[in-house]
């Protein structure tokens, strides 16, 4: 207890008392010179350290202080009687403020107008801050070009341009722009187009970020691209054919307005698997025509309504405007000038493109097709039933060999892999038995395929047998036509889709060839009329060599590529 009541009483450890002890004696290991004690308290100020003790207090290297104080940043307090340095408690202090400053970044000259109060510490910090904020912006647009250059594979002169580029001025990427703007009107009349693409300059902020001054790059280089100015040029032209004037902002809102209107309803019609070649498609483009109209000029177009005309105007417009390359210049734009950047209208305008095509005036495409399926009495309705029958044996042959591990492997149909294609096969036949059930699905972008895939198909192709079969089905008018179309449309699609399949797993493509070659016919004539256009159901009819089977022959005609292999 006394033990402890002592040990709490001494302001340190005696260990410390017997070093202050030999101090105070003045030693040969004293750094105490002269009259070290005020009244029986050490004087701190009197305490002078040699550059060893300097640098074990403060962990600075005996090097880098004898460098400053060479400069200033630490003068010594005094010399010894030898010449060594001498450095008072001061100096301790001086060597950690300017340890910090040099760690921000300050250079020596202004650590030593902090530390002599030339400046204050708030002045030279302000100061520097400024130079970081230069250097940091010239540092993000070298590392901009860099990146580019690294992601484009540039050679050697391709950088000296882009660097140059990323260092224009605002004034000197604006001339650029309007010398575009200029080379592509030319002389055109059309002064609303013109002020549109003036005024759209690209103004790189002071600080740009990675993607702003990688979007300026791109765009100096895709306002070279002679196919721009081919479509700038276009869209110039067009204007001054129908909309020469400048234009107003409630005209500019209007078309705005209308734009995000039939955005909404494509997408909503993709996301519901509507085709955009069937006569489902006719009455979205109905709906958007109507909306379209009253933002066109000239009163004979919209008294007319919609019809051939107005819908032959509208597509005209989404064809010249269809660009990918115009698209991506006022994106580009956008990103430089940190405004919202639209997502692209190219899937949207490509489906209604061809609902447009295809529907080039009301009714039409229903026309055609009623007239197709009703045309001609299928002498063995049961025949189209039994032939449906074999092609699903053969696909679920093929579906059952499939295993988990390759629901990722491509198929023949880019957007979809192994299990997309399975999972639509099943959902095919869920459809057609809808259908005939007379209460059609619409989960066209559920997941019909579960855990089990065979087990799905499986139980999709009995559901469809079995509603098929229903006595009096095949000859019940649906529409215009007999129930055994509807029967002759899941043949069709289990037959291409199921030559997908084989394709993707390395299966034998020749399915059902007698089954086939009728198809084959039926397909000419139902969808002959069809545009292969992108947004269509199918792609261009593609060749065939002479060794192919009738199955592939089908494909071929619905726009596969019959020499395809997974590793394309």
């Amino acid at each position: 207890m006394l033990e402890n009541t002592r040990c709490q009483g001494h302001a340190r450890p005696p260990e410390a008392g017997r070093t202050a002890v030999c101090h105070a004696t003045g030693g040969v290991d004293s750094p105490i010179v002269g009259d070290t004690m005020v009244g029986g308290v050490p004087d701190e100020d009197a305490v002078l350290l040699s550059i060893g003790e300097l640098a074990a207090r403060t962990g600075l290297s005996v090097k880098l202080i004898r460098h400053w104080s060479d400069i200033g940043v630490v003068p010594p307090a005094s010399r010894s009687a030898a010449g060594y340095r001498r450095y008072d408690t001061r100096a301790v202090a001086r060597l950690e403020l300017a340890r910090t400053l040099r760690e921000l970044g300050l250079g020596m000259a202004a650590i030593r107008d902090v530390l002599d109060g030339e400046h204050s510490v708030a002045e030279v910090a302000a100061l520097h801050a400024d130079a970081l904020a230069v250097q940091i912006r010239a540092l993000r647009v070298q590392r901009a070009v860099l990146r580019s250059v690294a992601d484009r594979g540039s050679t050697t002169e391709e950088l000296a341009v882009m660097t140059k580029l990323a260092r224009l001025s605002a004034a000197q990427r604006t001339a650029i722009i309007h010398q575009f703007v200029s080379d592509v009107l030319g002389d055109l009349n059309v002064p609303g187009y013109r002020e549109d693409l003036l005024a759209a300059t690209p103004d790189l902020p002071d600080e740009p970020t990675d993607e702003q001054v990688d979007a300026w790059l791109e765009l100096a280089d895709l306002l070279d691209d002679p196919e721009l100015r081919t479509a700038m040029r276009r869209m110039a032209e067009y204007a001054a054919r129908h909309a020469p004037g400048r234009h107003d902002d409630h005209e500019v809102r209007a078309v705005q307005q209308v734009t995000d209107f039939w955005v909404r309803r494509v997408t909503e019609a993709i996301d519901a698997g509507i085709p955009a070649d069937s006569p489902l498609a006719d009455s979205i483009v109905t709906d958007i025509v109507g909306a379209w109209l009253p933002t066109q000029p000239g009163s004979d177009l919209r008294d007319r309504g919609d019809g051939e005309h107005a819908r032959s105007r509208l597509l005209e417009q989404l064809e010249i405007a269809a660009d990918t390359r115009a698209e991506r210049y006022w994106q580009l734009l956008c990103i430089i000038n940190g405004a919202a950047v639209r997502p692209s209208l190219a899937p949207a305008g490509q489906w209604l493109m061809t609902a447009l095509r295809a529907n080039p005036a009301p009714r039409v495409r229903a026309a055609s097709i009623d007239a197709a399926l009703g045309e001609a009495t299928q002498p063995d309705p049961v025949g189209v039933l039994n032939a449906y029958a074999r092609v699903l044996a053969e696909v679920d042959t093929i579906v059952a060999t499939v295993t988990a591990d390759r629901f990722d492997d491509p198929t023949p149909c880019a957007d979809w892999n192994v299990r997309a294609l399975l999972n639509h096969l099943v959902y095919e036949n869920l459809m057609w038995t809808s259908l005939a059930n007379g209460n059609p699905r619409t989960d066209f972008t559920a997941d019909h395929l579960g855990d089990e895939h065979v087990a799905a198909f499986r139980a999709s192709a009995q559901g469809a047998l079995t509603a098929f079969r229903r006595p009096g089905m095949l000859t019940q008018r649906y529409g215009p036509a007999p129930g055994w179309r509807l029967v002759e449309q899941v043949v069709i699609e289990m037959l291409v889709h199921g030559w997908d399949l084989a394709k993707a797993t390395g299966r034998p493509t020749d399915l059902a060839p007698d089954i086939a070659a009728t198809t084959l016919a039926t397909v000419h004539k139902i969808y002959g009329e069809l545009p292969r256009t992108p947004g269509g159901s199918f792609a261009p009819t593609q060749p065939v060599p002479d060794r192919a089977s009738t199955t592939d022959r089908l494909a071929a005609y619905l726009g596969r590529n019959v020499d395809w292999t997974p590793h394309d």
